[in-house]
């Protein structure tokens, strides 16, 4: 049997569900009303414990308000708060991308917070609910994606870090490579002078090839056929230098082949990963998924202390472009369904059946 790794199947014992809310666990799905109040909360609410003769146990919010329970103003069972939260937060994004893209200084985490209507404080915790991660991070993304697209354009490296809001070059030339990938001189060429090797096989699942660099794997790509994959790479590094495989990519195209196969435990090869913080943190979670399980959307938010942050979350599994090392197919909907995958629903179904078969 596949391990949903998550504890929200309807057999689910009263006591199970007691210990979960005694211990804060949150169990997306999972509702309880305390009749002393009046109210209902989802499991993983913060208040203190209600007394166990005063609760009731729900498996969807709508049998809560049917039997004349309330919303619960501190955990927000229903959404209706998150809506207004989460409007606050992209206003907040907006007004940064807007900031970023006319050149100028990116408004305080004050000034945001005092255009919402929130404290500071409280305003942090709710962008970081929503968007994954803090207000200060997502204007660094902002900042270094705007430095990325002058530099592709031909900008000069001191033009391009002056108009994407950097106050220091040096900064930028120090941590190029975290933020681009390739220090500013490269990404001004477009990628120029980054090499990637490709190597090609023919898996179980379809046409594969593996993208390396000399850090590690970039790209793990499905498609129709070699041309296809070339395709795929190129539009990702679009400047970049592709060349044939050299002896380590022969090596992980070979591993990869085997482990699909035969699809136990991780397939661990050095990767190169090119995305933001949060997008990392995602790709390091669904690598911490093992095979032959899944999680859903809102459960891996969950563990990353993101209750609110399903959608973000399914937006990073998108921007995957390293598939089975960073396994974003064991990602789920809440009702088992299979949802969207970069390289098609049937190879994410075929993906599941053999880790299903090979745990047995």
């Amino acid at each position: 049997m596949r391990d949903t790794a998550e504890l929200t199947e309807p057999t689910l014992d009263e006591e199970a569900l007691w210990q979960a809310l005694l211990g804060r666990e949150a169990l997306p799905g999972w509702f309880y009303g305390v009749t002393s109040q009046g109210i209902v909360c989802r499991l993983g609410c913060p208040a203190r414990p209600p007394l166990r003769r005063h609760v009731r146990f729900f498996s969807g919010m709508p049998q809560a308000v049917a039997a004349g329970f309330r919303p619960c103003r501190r955990c927000d069972p229903d959404g209706a708060r998150a809506a207004i939260h989460a409007e606050a937060v992209r206003e907040a994004c907006a007004a940064m991308e807007a900031a970023v893209a006319r050149g100028e200084e990116v408004p305080s985490l004050a000034a945001l917070a005092g255009r919402a209507g929130y404290a500071r404080h409280h305003f942090l915790r709710l962008f970081r609910e929503v968007a994954g991660v803090t207000p200060h991070a997502y204007a660094a993304a902002l900042r270094a994606r705007r430095l990325g697209e002058a530099l592709a354009e031909g900008e000069r490296v001191a033009d391009a870090v002056a108009g994407a809001g950097f106050s220091s070059e040096s900064r930028v030339y120090e941590d190029g490579a975290r933020m681009l990938g390739m220090t500013p001189g490269a990404a001004r060429r477009g990628g120029a002078g980054e090499v990637i090797r490709t190597a090609f096989g023919e898996s179980a699942l379809g046409p594969v090839m593996v993208g390396m660099t000399a850090r590690g794997v970039c790209a793990i790509e499905f498609g129709a056929d070699e041309a296809a994959l070339l395709r795929a790479v190129q539009a990702r590094f679009p400047q970049a230098r592709v060349e044939p495989a050299d002896a380590p990519a022969r090596e992980a195209v070979a591993r990869v082949l085997a482990w699909v196969e035969e699809p136990r435990g991780a397939l661990d090869l050095p990767l190169d990963l090119r995305g933001t913080a949060f997008q990392k943190r995602v790709w390091e979670a669904l690598r911490a998924i093992p095979a032959g399980g899944t999680v859903d959307y809102a459960a891996l938010a969950a563990r990353l202390g993101l209750p609110r942050g399903a959608r973000a979350v399914a937006r990073a599994c998108a921007g995957n472009g390293v598939a089975l090392a960073v396994p974003c197919h064991r990602v789920i909907g809440r009702d088992g369904g299979l949802r969207g995958y970069r390289w098609g629903i049937e190879r994410k179904a075929a993906l599941l059946a053999r880790e299903e078969a090979a745990a047995k």
